[in-house]
């Protein structure tokens, strides 16, 4: 049998540039294309754009936040349980409830993790007792979103203080499976419409109120 002669190297090599220079951008074009992560709604103007105050004024909106900073992982000094927040943990919390009651809390639900550091973190937001319930802990990996939907009211927002593994969870299934852990007291605020189809509005870090509620207001 008469063996097939191989192409040339300069011809490998030319048709190998040409499929790189198709490729590549490709590549960043769909990378471009699916962000790695929710919008970051600290960014001047995104709040704005992802129309946020408009969705919670007519109750669309689920909030998962991360507890504040824990006491057992930390060199802070403790508010008073081992097991709970830090000081400084406590004053973050109160924070992020100010931005809360900035844009209203009157039709809005509260829902914890039924740990000590979600508990106190809740207290320090809001100032009140909130429902605890174990689902916000364990957070299953495929119903986290249809539980949340569960017990979200029509027309009443839903905030959940939970855990960075269980916002990681939901924002896989709403299409960032790559998304970094959040921080201590991030929030990920979710829209769902009438049909109960959920569409991620964004992140906000702690640090990113002020200037996120600012640039709103302009």
């Amino acid at each position: 049998m008469t063996p097939i002669p191989r192409p040339p190297r300069r011809l490998l090599r030319k048709v190998w540039k040409g499929a790189a220079v198709l490729i590549v951008p490709a590549l960043i074009a769909g990378f471009v294309a699916w962000p790695r992560s929710p919008l970051d709604l600290g960014e001047a103007g995104n709040m704005a754009n992802a129309r946020v105050r408009q969705h919670w004024a007519a109750g669309d909106v689920i909030v998962l936040i991360r507890h504040a900073e824990r006491c057992d992982r930390s060199d802070d000094q403790c508010l008073d349980v081992t097991d709970g927040i830090t000081h400084d943990g406590s004053q973050a919390a109160d924070r992020i409830g100010d931005g809360f009651r900035a844009l209203g809390m009157a039709n809005t639900d509260v829902i914890s993790s039924p740990t000590t550091r979600t508990a106190q973190t809740g207290h320090y937001m809001f100032g009140e007792a909130n429902q605890a319930q174990e689902w916000l802990r364990a957070c299953s990996k495929t119903h986290l979103l249809q539980d949340a939907l569960a017990h979200k009211q029509a027309h009443r927002n839903l905030i959940l203080i939970t855990h960075s593994d269980c916002i990681s969870k939901l924002q896989a299934q709403l299409g960032y499976e790559h998304a970094d852990a959040s921080d201590y007291g991030t929030a990920f605020f979710v829209r769902v419409n009438h049909h109960d189809k959920a569409r991620a509005l964004g992140v906000l870090a702690v640090g990113g109120w002020d200037t996120a509620l600012k640039n709103e207001a302009r």
